[in-house]
């Protein structure tokens, strides 16, 4: 027959403290677990700040668009507008000119 061999029952001391270990083990994975999700949770937030931020780059680079091509026919406008105030005036300095002449030719 064999005999099977005991386990000596461990000393309670050492039991209390394997105890406190776990016990202390799991509160620092309970405090770690809750600082991960809390870093999760902050980078979410700034995943979420930052498609913000892409969205308003891109509707920022629509509105220049729409800028530059407003600026581009206000100078158009602009220039032509220069064109035909020199055309103007070019006509009226010879209207100018023939009212002056035909004024001297009726005073002599």
């Amino acid at each position: 027959m064999a005999v099977l061999a005991r386990a000596e029952p461990r000393e309670p001391m050492l039991a209390m403290s394997e105890t406190s270990a776990i016990d202390a083990a799991s509160k620092r994975l309970a405090l770690a677990l809750d600082a991960l999700e809390a870093a999760i949770e902050r980078r979410h937030e700034a995943d979420r700040g930052e498609e913000g931020l892409v969205a308003q780059l891109h509707a920022f680079g629509s509105d220049r668009s729409q800028l530059a091509a407003d600026l581009d026919a206000a100078v158009a406008r602009a220039r032509a507008l220069e064109t035909t105030n020199r055309e103007i005036a070019s006509r009226l300095d010879i209207a100018i000119g023939t009212i002056r002449e035909v004024l001297e030719a009726n005073d002599q």
